[in-house]
């Protein structure tokens, strides 16, 4: 067995086993060469009490492997156990932890089964994949009752991914002498119970999971862990399709009903539209801009299948002159080129959902989410790749379809979440919340259905045009239409790649009151040739509610109040039906109401 710390009565964390502040080798400004502050808290908080179950919830990027590593490490030199088994949701992870591990002076095997038995006697621990517990648990049953083992169970809320799973993981290593679980990401959207975690019920009388130790997104950010996020997104005109021969417009990120925004998202996703390029142009850019500042940023498209990363790539290629890296599935070729990306310079990877969840790429920086998967689940576990912060000022961007609820998840950034059982989850915090039982009417006369996915389907056509950019919970944009390669676009992807996040904050705000203090004195034209279209009812009802949902969305952000709760409240206040239906002044009224509460406050 490999020398590991010495014993001591009561360990402190920075006497563990020497690792790096964040897997690989890369520690968030001011942190290294010791445990980050979090880590060395939860570290000391577990070693009091050295418990048989212990579950950390940290953000992703914080660093979860080297406070587990250091777990693993001190009670290893104590002979509390004698073997590590690390549970990772893909095979790629598993080498991840492997090379982690080693780090550590921890040897684990990734190319263990559970059919063999047996490994090398030069690993003191191996590493599973949940698939691989589920297909032979009473092998690893039998090695864990073998020793006395530490149980690693990265991402935990995968063992409820089906019950099946569950039950094999609990059958597994119920003998386990210690059971460390970790997750970014502790809520579901199913009501399987995830083994050796406590669930205790809420002041609903709701059970909810309960962490030992919790580090969310915020307090990373103001420590400096994670890099802040600004979410750019993109609306425009969509044209599609349906099976029955019908052709449909409508307008990306306006209310719509489940599956008619279901089918806008398909088409704007349409690698042969304008949509797409648009965006990914616009990414490039924001990419240029960030290099600038980090020189080896990176960028990534998570795309929802194979055919569309290939012709995303096919794009990337197109635009940029180089060819991007495309990963298409979990072979060890793929992590091989994930490895080579994460070590290159290289500007562009394509993926489909490889680099979804704890693959280690620090140096990417900007996100394009073309995928129509937008579970809060996956979504916190995309937007994860890319805030892992490698130095002081670094800034994530994060390109993604204006959709009601989607923005409704950017905004919720923030926001720590627990498994909640009895119930399942759903998006009542999005921005469209107040509208939902109209909603709900309309998609019940129309039969929606969630083989949305399986129907026939035609993009007609797609056009980008610049939405808004979501950052700290609050929407900042200009007024009118901002086209994509326009000054007005570039105002927000100009920002610099290197910045503290107050002063991306204060940036986003001058920016946007410059435009329109210049849009304000800027004098009117001589003569148009054409006299500018009027804008009709429907349009203008639809910029008001967005007006509104942007507002209470920064309000949400302000107080913590669901939007729902926020848009009941105007309701009261200002008499009317939902805004699905409000007229224009009473849209406006509940404007100059929310406007007035945050004055008020200020």
């Amino acid at each position: 067995m490999p020398a590991h710390t010495a014993h001591t009565a009561h360990p402190d964390p920075a006497d563990a086993a020497p690792l790096p502040p964040a897997y690989p080798d890369r520690a968030a400004w001011g942190t290294a060469p010791s445990l980050r502050a979090w880590q060395a808290e939860a570290v000391r908080a577990y070693f009091e009490k050295r418990p048989r179950d212990y579950l950390a919830v940290a953000t992703p990027g914080a660093g979860k492997t080297t406070f587990a590593l250091t777990i693993a490490a001190e009670l290893l030199a104590t002979r509390a156990i004698e073997r590590v088994t690390v549970v990772a949701p893909t095979e790629h992870l598993k080498t991840q932890w492997a090379v982690a591990a080693a780090k550590a002076g921890i040897p684990i095997d990734p190319t263990f089964s559970g059919t063999a038995g047996r490994t090398s006697k030069d690993f003191v621990g191996v590493a599973v994949t949940y698939a691989g517990v589920a297909a032979n648990p009473l092998a690893m049953r039998m090695r864990t009752e073998r020793f006395r083992t530490l149980v690693i169970l990265d991402e935990i809320h995968h063992a409820g991914d089906a019950l099946s799973w569950g039950e094999a993981v609990r059958e597994a290593f119920d003998p386990a002498r210690h059971r460390l679980a970790l997750t970014g990401t502790p809520f579901r959207s199913d009501v399987n119970p995830i083994p050796f975690v406590t669930y205790a019920p809420d002041s609903d009388g709701v059970p909810r999971s309960v962490a030992d130790y919790s580090y969310g997104y915020a307090r990373a950010l103001a420590d400096h862990v994670v890099r802040p996020v600004l979410f750019m997104a993109y609306s425009g005109a969509m044209s599609w399709r349906t099976r029955a021969g019908d052709e449909i417009a409508a307008r990306l990120g306006e209310p719509l009903t489940k599956d008619l925004t279901a089918q806008a998202l398909r088409t704007a996703l349409d690698p042969a539209g304008s949509w797409i390029p648009s965006v990914l142009q616009a990414a490039d850019r924001r990419l240029t801009e960030v290099r600038r500042h980090v020189p080896d940023a990176g960028g990534l498209v998570i795309a929802g299948d194979q055919e569309s990363a290939r012709a995303y790539a096919r794009v990337l290629a197109e635009l940029t002159g180089a060819k991007p890296v495309l990963v298409l599935s979990d072979e060890k070729a793929s992590s091989k080129r994930i490895e080579q990306f994460s070590a290159s310079d290289d500007r562009w990877m394509v993926a489909v959902r490889m680099v979804s969840e704890g693959v280690d790429v620090p140096r990417l920086a900007v996100g394009v989410y073309a995928t129509t998967t937008t579970t809060p689940l996956f979504f916190a576990q995309a937007v994860g790749r890319f805030v892992r912060a490698r130095r002081r000022g670094e800034t994530a961007s994060v390109f993604l379809p204006s959709t009601g609820h989607l923005l409704g998840l950017a905004s919720a950034m923030e926001v720590e979440r627990d498994h909640v059982l009895g119930r399942a989850v759903t998006d009542e915090d999005d921005i469209f919340a107040a509208e939902a039982e109209l909603l709900a009417r309309e998609e019940a006369s129309e039969q929606a259905s969630g083989e949305q996915e399986l129907l026939p389907f035609q993009a007609l056509g797609s056009e980008a045009v610049f939405d808004q950019v979501v950052y700290d919970g609050a929407a900042f944009g200009h007024a009118g239409e901002v086209h994509v390669g326009s000054d007005e676009e570039m105002d927000f992807l100009g920002i610099p790649g290197l910045l503290e996040p107050d002063q991306v904050r204060d940036l986003l705000r001058s920016r946007q009151s410059e435009r329109a203090r210049k849009q304000a004195e800027s004098p009117a034209p001589a003569a148009a040739p054409a006299p500018a279209r009027e804008e009709v009812a429907f349009e203008q009802l639809g910029r008001m509610r967005k007006e509104l949902n942007a507002l209470v969305a920064a309000w949400h952000h302000r107080t913590g109040q669901p939007h729902g709760v926020i848009h009941a409240a105007l309701r009261r206040e200002c008499k009317g039906p939902a805004a699905a239906v409000a007229s224009a002044d009473q849209l406006q009224e509940r404007i100059d109401r929310i406007r007035h509460w945050a004055a008020a406050r200020s």
